[in-house]
């Protein structure tokens, strides 16, 4: 999918702990179906729906929101637009579970995405092929076999069932998240900001523009809230140095911390098995699964810890 269309769709899909059938690959499908990840201003269709997740001003009512900081709320804007796509759908499953209605509850908020959920009552599920020439019958369709082409093989194969394994299963869906320095939190992630020389690249301060995660905010929200961990990576090193762990004895889920000369703990990141770890490694990457050696530089290596 475009790029700046994933972190959105990641963002929404935490919002939406309550309902897993809200998966990234739905919501991609989705807005596929509803506009071709379209970010054209002039993209609004014959009943009026804006922008890429296609709102209608009285359903943007109740979902419009600022998502992405700029100062106004735009159906317009992608961070906006997916924001508020997540919290329709969000919304839409919860009716589909307890209306009684039988059937997938993700064909059944669709339905509603598209006709209103006052169609799916009246036909007691999707409203058939015969109903409106199709058009809510095949938007269903379409979308459910379109969620295969943006689902893939988990790029890190997580097993075990303790804190550790659940922690870096975790962490492993946001592979791909970009890096914002001060961004993310327990929730997901979230803006970063640009602080002295943080969050600048090439003379442009990215943070303030990225939405994503820091090298301590992932290993926070990866634990959260089995383990309610602070903030920064020194705090977290505070706060779990009393449960050292030496090098032949990591385990998944692990923190692994970097220390400046002076010992000051500048970075921290997940033990993943086999000499390698998850982590947000600095502004311009995303978050990623590395050699442990070539992570940051070896000298630097302070030691590992339980959570």
């Amino acid at each position: 999918m475009p790029p700046e269309f994933e972190p959105w769709i990641l963002k929404a899909v935490a919002e939406c702990d309550e309902h897993p059938e809200l998966t990234p690959s739905l919501m991609a499908a989705q807005l596929q179906q509803e506009s071709g990840f379209s970010t054209s201003r002039t993209t609004v269709s014959h009943a009026s729906a804006r922008g890429p997740a296609q709102f209608v001003d009285g359903i943007w009512a109740t979902y419009r929101n600022d998502a992405d900081g700029n100062g106004r709320a735009d159906p317009f804007d992608v961070g906006d637009a997916v924001i508020a796509q997540g919290r329709y759908m969000c919304s839409l499953l919860g009716d589909a579970k307890t209306s009684g209605i039988r059937g997938d509850v993700r064909r059944l908020a669709l339905a509603g995405y598209n006709a209103g959920w006052g169609a799916v009552l009246r036909f007691h599920g999707v409203p058939p092929q015969s109903w409106a020439d199709g058009q809510t019958y095949w938007y269903v369709e379409n979308i459910m076999k379109m969620m295969k082409d943006y689902e893939g093989k988990p790029l890190l194969s997580v097993g075990g069932s303790g804190a550790g394994s659940q922690a870096l299963r975790r962490a492993a869906a946001r592979i791909g998240t970009p890096y914002a320095y001060g961004g993310g939190g327990p929730a997901g992630p979230g803006r970063g900001y640009c602080d002295g020389g943080n969050g600048f690249l090439g003379g442009r301060r990215a943070a303030s523009s990225t939405v994503g995660f820091d090298c301590s905010s992932l290993v926070q929200y990866a634990y959260w809230p089995h383990a309610q961990l602070p903030r920064t990576a020194a705090a977290q090193y505070e706060a779990t140095a009393h449960r050292p762990v030496s090098r032949g004895e990591l385990r998944p889920g692990d923190l692994l911390f970097w220390a400046h000369r002076n010992g000051s703990i500048y970075h921290v990141g997940l033990y993943a098995g086999d000499g390698h770890v998850l982590h947000a490694p600095r502004t311009g990457r995303l978050v990623e699964v590395v050699a442990l050696d070539s992570a940051m530089p070896a000298g630097d290596y302070r030691g590992a810890t339980h959570a």
